[in-house]
């Protein structure tokens, strides 16, 4: 075990099933005559606190925010085309699920793009909830490398998304 962590307290990080976060501090536990550093982690979002052992930070997907060329990549994603796929409703839908949990930026990307549609109404409900939880997550992690509100994330990519749809 390393006693040097990858992370370090107020680094924001994004944790596959939560989104970002922030490392609010490193703690050393004993559990079962085990000495056990872990991050914790604050989700203020959804006024979550996580623990994570540092030994498993990135098996379990804890990765560090996005970079500008990977906020590039989701750009060139949402205005490419969306790939409608021929399976079943329900094999797309745990796709796209295992999409947005993978933490992948790029994946979560892709399912933004996949769903979204000018027409609200011509949604199912799962539809739309997949869409707006891809949507979320992606939004949060690029307010926060872009420095502006969520509320301004998800109107700059429903923005670009609507542009493309006209431009078609």
């Amino acid at each position: 075990m390393s006693n040097n962590p990858k992370f370090k307290i107020s680094d924001r990080v994004v944790y596959p099933s939560h989104g970002v976060g922030e490392i609010i501090t490193i703690e050393s536990q004993t559990i079962a005559d085990t000495k056990l550093e872990v991050y914790v982690i604050s989700f203020p979002h959804d006024k979550m606190t996580l623990r994570v052992p540092v030994a498993r930070a990135s098996a379990s997907g804890l990765r560090g925010l996005a970079s500008k060329s990977d906020i590039n990549e989701v750009y060139n994603i949402l205005n490419g085309k969306p790939k409608r796929g021929n399976k079943m409703w329900s094999r797309r839908a745990q796709e796209y699920e295992t999409k947005i949990n993978s933490g992948e930026i790029e994946a979560i990307a892709e399912v933004v793009r996949d769903l979204y549609k000018n027409v609200d109404n011509d949604r199912s409900y799962s539809e739309r909830t997949i869409y707006e939880s891809a949507l979320n997550r992606l939004a949060s992690e690029i307010a926060v490398l872009e420095q502006i509100s969520q509320q301004e994330a998800t109107a700059k990519l429903v923005d670009l998304l609507k542009e493309k749809l006209v431009a078609a």
